[in-house]
């Protein structure tokens, strides 16, 4: 895998880290299936787009 460094606002921070205490999962975790899956919205939403031009 590779390794990235994000820089998160104090309040995203604690925001994630009490997902992934509520989660029982690691943050890293965490932050990784949320950005998994915008990447997955975003992408069918430029699909929808592709397919309208």
């Amino acid at each position: 895998m590779t390794q990235v460094t994000i820089l998160l606002e104090p309040a995203t921070a604690a925001f994630y880290r009490q997902i992934a205490l509520r989660a029982e999962k690691p943050l890293e975790t965490v932050l990784a299936d949320a950005l998994f899956r915008l990447a997955g919205e975003l992408s069918l939403e430029a699909l929808r787009h592709s397919a309208e031009d």
